[in-house]
């Protein structure tokens, strides 16, 4: 990877592409997605953005990743914002976006961003879990 080069995760995606009955608390996922970007962020040194689709109860203070939450709301309110973050970019092709989600996977190509599907960017994480 390119030192100038940024991880935007689509946090959703990413947190469904492991099948640990996430959907019970989404709440809490979405809180451990955010502790496992800080540490895989601090051990590869790689800058992180994820990007949730809403705030949840009681987020606690987060450094070392960029936390964005959706502005708008309802159904792919994140993946708009990606969009939004890729194509206001000085430069698109230094982004790599995590997802899976087949018209995000387009526009982002579109706007001249990258992908790494959700799968793939799940084991690169995984293998940096202490």
């Amino acid at each position: 990877m390119t030192t100038n080069m940024r991880w935007v995760v689509d946090a959703m995606n990413l947190i469904g592409s492991k099948p640990n009955k996430w959907w019970n608390d989404p709440d809490r996922a979405m809180r451990d997605l955010a502790e496992e970007l800080v540490r895989y962020s601090t051990a590869t040194s790689e800058p992180v953005t994820v990007v949730y689709d809403k705030r949840p109860r009681a987020w606690p203070e987060v450094d070392g990743i960029e936390v964005v939450f959706a502005r708008r709301r309802g159904r792919n309110a994140a993946d708009y914002e990606i969009e939004q973050i890729v194509a206001e970019a000085e430069d698109p092709g230094s982004l790599r976006v995590v997802t899976s989600d087949k018209r995000l996977v387009e526009k982002v190509e579109e706007l001249g961003g990258r992908v790494t599907s959700s799968g793939r960017f799940r084991k690169q994480l995984d293998a940096t879990a202490p």
